[in-house]
This record gives structure tokens, C-alpha cells and sequence, in this order.
């Protein structure tokens, strides 16, 4: 049995022929040590083509379609004619390091392959000495073209990245869970702060972002007068609350203090504003992103949920591939692990609980309610996940179906049936397709008729003083000498004219022969 190497290096193919030896030796690790020797090495491995790359940009193809387990037509055609075909006498069986590149060797070429046995070895062994086996390469040149294949890779794989939209959901919902706690930790400390100095401002104004621009309005108490009564309500959007601050300011308990101690007051209340502005900005920035990239799964359990469970899962495909068990307690693993190993009941939910419908389910039945949901959680993803056109068609009903299961839950109305349910939402979805064919033929239809009326209008300004040139030359033409007229000239130049015109011209031809 030949064994033959198929190396691949970032500058091209490399094919290797091994001589015999014994396999059991090779996992002694004296052999193992001896391989890191160029003249032993050579003795057993020895080079029998090079295929090198001609571009980076067919290295890069050449990569891609690799590491993906297809067959490169480049490597194909080397293998083709550089590796030699097995007869009955002696087999060739060539050593590759991929098993999915192999599978595709053996299906294109007819050839054996082989991942296991001594082909690491040797193949770390070539990864060692392959600059000194190859002519005229060397160690730097070797370095630079897996410093830019690498890149290069790096670089398409980054930009062709399914994930994409799903990476900025999961950055996003994770910047919105970091700032809920910051702005609830600074809103308490500015409550803490700010009390020292008017404590009943905190009995009056409730909400932590009202107190904060309350404090920042207010600054000192003793400030504060009627005049500053319009600019509370604008604040407080409540005039009774507004009177209520400017009551209390007169009759507060509060210590004075000083200047510096108010501005940097003043400076932290307006970082809490300024975060809490930011939040609502990033909730309306993961909204537009969730009706982007999964508009269903946001109609069925909102924004928030919906971008958790792609965050946990990883990405919207790995969503959509796990089953509805995984995804009802998707976010209680330690709960799970932990029922598991004591022997008690597994949890029932997971990231589900901060659904809207299981705080509406009785407690019997959140159980029940947390596996419908997690059911068309499931549909839902996996109509966001392969869908062509988005919707939220899909989404409403399925939010429908949860709606009439917690009815029945609670009141025994019988539910209508799911075919029923995505029948008519299939049918909706064809609607508006349709409807937004038509609306593009006929965007098209109105741009091809203002293109023809640009062009009909610009021939039409060409055309009106040729029309003038044209007279101007019937006019010298009838009044000229009858010796100088020619019939064929005058012909050609009155093709564009009407009949009557030319009889008179026909009857003055006559007239001229005569």
C-alpha cells in the first residue's frame, strides 16, 4: 500500500509520499522526537508536487471552499494529475487532515482516504519542515502568506456573518440589563444624597427619574419660590405635586450645606438623567432591531423576552433549532442541574416567567401556560429564522392562540383550532405579498412612463428646429431659377410633408420638364 500526504499550506497544495514503516513505532516517543530531525524526517517523507497559489484571492476560495468540506476545483486538478492511481497490484491511499475534506476527495476522485493512524504525525512533522522541503521558500516568506491568509479569512468570515443582526440584539438587550441596574443603584444613591438636604422630597416625588430632575431643578431649597412653580409642573407634569414640593421646601427639616456639596449634586443628578435618557433611547433602538429581525417573536412575547432568549440561545438559527422543552426553561439551568441531582421537580420556566401570560396564569396552570408558550415561542422563531418576506402576521396569531388558551384555562371557552389558525394566516400572508407585487409593478410602471416622457420631450425639443430648417429650404427652393431644381433632391426633402404638398411639388415638376 503507497501512502500519499496532502498538505495545505497558506501559500498552496503540497503532495508528500511516505515510505513503509512500521505504524506501532510511530507511538513510541523516540520516534516522535526523531521527527523533529530534517534528515530522518526526509528520509521517510519526500515531496512529490507543489500546486503554489497564483493570488491571495484564490487562496482565500481555496480556504473558504475547505473549510466548508467541499472539494476545490484548483486542489481537484492537482490531485488529478500529481497523484498516482491505484491498480490491483498496489493501492494508494492518500492522508489528509480533515475527515469531511476526505469524504469529498473520495467521493470526486474514487481515491482511499485517511485521517487516522500515523497521518498526524507525519503531518505535524511537514507543518515543521515545510519551508526547508519546498525550493526556494523559506521561513519569512511562509510567516507573510499565513499572516495575510489569516487576515483575509479573519475578514470575510466577520463580513459574510449570518449573525449579524443577531449580534447587535444580544449586545443591545445586554447594555439594556447593565444600565436598569446602574441607573436603579445611582437613582438610589442621588435619593440618599439629595435627602440630606430635603428629605421630603422623596415622600412627594416617588419615581427615581422625576426625583433626579427634580434635584437638578431644585438645587437649593431655599431657592425656590412661586415663581418656580410654572417649571415644576412642566417637570412633574401635575401641578398638585408641584405644590406639594414647593410647600414642603418651606417646611423642611433638612441640614444646610454648601456650595460644592450642591454642584456635585447638581453634576450626579444630571449623569442619572442623561443614563436614563440613554436607556429609552437603547429600548427603542432594540425594538426597531427586533421588528427587523424577528418581528413574529417580538408580536408573541415582546421585545425584551424575545431578544433574552436569542441572547441566551446564541443566535436566532440556534433558537430555532432547539426543541420546546429547551426553550420553556431556557435561563433555569442551575435550577434544572440542581432538581436533577436532588431527585425533586424540575423548574417550569425559565426566561419565560417575565412573560406577560404566566403572571396572568393562575398558579395551577403556569405550568401548562409556560409550555403553549414555549410551543409557539418555537414556531415563531423558526418562521423569523427561514422566512423571505417578515411579517408579523404569524406572531399575532400565535399571541391570538395563547390568549384563547388562557381563557380556557380560566372559563372553559374552547379555543379554535391551530390548521384552522395558520390557514388564515397563511392567507393573509399571500394578501399582502400581493399587495406589495402590485405596489412595485406599479412604482415600475411609473418610472418606465417618466422615463418615456423625459425622452419624448427631449426628441420633441430637437426636433422643432429641424421642422423650421426644412421650410426655410422649401421657401429657397421655390423661389429659385426653375434650371437649378433637381426632382430627386426636392423629393427627399419633403418626405416629412403631407399629401397636398405634394401634388403642388409634383405639379411644378411638370411644369419644369415641360
Amino acid at each position: 500500500m503507497a501512502l500519499y500526504v496532502l498538505y495545505e499550506h497558506a501559500a498552496g497544495f503540497g503532495l508528500f509520499s511516505v515510505k513503509e514503516f512500521e505504524e506501532i513505532g510511530m507511538i513510541l516517543p523516540q520516534v516522535e522526537a526523531s521527527i523533529l530531525d530534517l534528515s530522518r524526517f526526509n528520509s521517510i517523507v519526500k515531496l512529490v508536487g507543489f500546486h503554489p497559489f497564483k493570488t491571495a484571492v484564490a487562496a482565500l476560495n481555496n480556504v473558504n471552499a475547505i473549510s466548508e468540506g467541499l472539494l476545490p476545483d484548483d486542489l481537484s486538478a492537482f490531485l488529478d494529475t500529481t497523484l498516482p492511481k491505484s491498480t490491483g497490484k498496489k493501492s494508494v491511499t492518500l492522508g489528509v487532515a480533515d475527515a469531511k475534506l476526505g469524504a469529498a476527495i473520495a467521493e470526486a476522485l474514487n481515491v482511499q482516504c485517511s485521517h487516522i493512524g500515523a497521518v498526524p504525525e507525519i503531518l505535524r512533522g511537514i507543518r515543521h519542515h515545510f519551508p526547508q522541503m519546498v525550493k526556494g521558500f523559506t521561513n519569512q516568506s511562509a510567516a507573510v502568506a499565513q499572516l495575510g491568509l489569516g487576515h483575509s479569512y479573519s475578514r470575510c468570515k466577520v463580513k459574510f456573518n449570518v449573525h449579524r443582526s443577531d449580534n447587535m440584539i444580544i449586545q443591545s438587550i445586554a447594555l439594556l440589563d447593565q444600565l436598569d441596574k446602574d441607573v436603579n443603584t445611582f437613582s438610589m444613591r442621588i435619593r440618599e444624597w439629595y435627602s440630606y438636604h430635603f428629605p421630603e422630597l422623596m415622600k412627594v416625588v416617588s419615581d427615581n427619574y422625576m426625583f433626579a430632575k427634580v434635584a437638578h431643578f431644585v438645587k437649593d431649597r431655599k431657592s425656590l419660590t412661586a415663581e418656580s412653580l410654572p417649571a415644576l409642573e412642566e417637570i412633574l407634569m401635575d401641578s398638585e405635586k408641584a405644590q406639594a414640593v414647593l410647600d414642603a421646601a418651606k417646611m423642611s427639616m433638612g441640614m444646610d450645606i454648601s456650595v460644592i456639596d450642591l454642584l456635585n449634586i447638581e453634576m450626579f443628578a444630571k449623569r442619572v438623567i442623561n443614563l436614563s435618557d440613554y436607556r429609552q433611547q437603547l429600548a427603542s433602538y432594540l425594538h426597531s432591531k427586533m421588528n427587523n429581525v424577528a418581528p413574529n417573536l417580538q408580536a408573541l412575547i415582546g421585545d425584551q423576552v424575545g431578544a433574552r432568549l436569542i441572547s441566551k440561545a446564541g443566535s436566532l438559527t440556534n433558537l430555532a433549532k432547539y426543541p420546546a422543552s429547551t426553550v420553556q426553561i431556557l435561563g433555569a439551568e442551575k435550577a434544572l442541574f440542581r432538581a436533577l441531582k436532588t431527585k425533586s421537580n424540575t423548574p417550569k420556566y425559565g426566561l419565560l416567567f417575565n412573560s406577560s401570560f404566566i403572571g396572568r396564569a393562575n398558579a395551577k396552570n403556569k405550568g401548562r401556560i409556560s409550555r403553549f408558550l414555549a410551543n409557539k415561542c418555537t414556531i415563531a422563531s423558526r418562521i423569523d429564522c427561514f422566512t423571505e418576506t417578515p411579517s408579523t402576521v404569524f406572531g399575532e396569531a400565535l399571541k391570538q392562540q395563547v390568549e384563547d388558551r388562557l381563557k380556557f384555562y380560566e372559563q372553559g371557552t374552547t379555543p379554535r383550532k391551530n390548521l384552522d389558525v395558520m390557514k388564515e394566516a397563511m392567507e393573509q400572508v399571500l394578501e399582502q405579498q400581493k399587495t406589495t407585487d402590485s405596489s412595485a409593478k406599479k412604482k415600475k410602471n411609473k418610472r418606465k412612463q417618466e422615463d418615456t416622457n423625459g425622452t419624448e420631450a427631449t426628441n420633441g425639443t430637437d426636433e422643432t428646429p429641424k421642422k423650421k430648417s426644412k421650410k426655410g429650404k422649401l421657401n429657397d427652393t421655390n423661389g429659385a431659377d426653375d434650371s437649378t431644381l433637381n426632382g430627386s433632391s426636392f423629393l427627399d426633402t419633403t418626405n416629412g410633408e403631407k399629401k397636398k404638398k405634394k401634388k403642388k411639388n409634383k405639379g411644378q415638376e411638370m411644369a419644369v420638364e415641360a
